[in-house]
């Protein structure tokens, strides 16, 4: 998906950090893993700069989507 960074490789120590996602605009996705609790659960590790993407971003990107799609119309 558009502003998703996937990092997953635990091997290598390769993973999201709120440290890395600072001062920058995607969320960062890792430790992706079966959620045996529930049917079709999944479990992951997400970080981002929430005052960028939490806030000002994230209301750009929706705003752009419902553009997109035909749900909200500019005069």
């Amino acid at each position: 998906a558009p502003g998703v960074v996937v990092e997953d490789d635990p091997a290598a120590n390769v993973y999201p950090l709120a440290l890395r996602a600072s001062g920058k605009d995607p969320v960062y996705v890792g430790r992706l893993r079966r959620d045996f609790s529930v049917e079709n659960g999944l479990n992951f590790w997400c970080v981002s700069d929430n005052l960028r993407k939490g806030a000002a971003l994230n209301t750009v990107q929706i705003a752009g989507e419902l553009i997109a799609r035909d749900l909200v119309r500019i005069p």
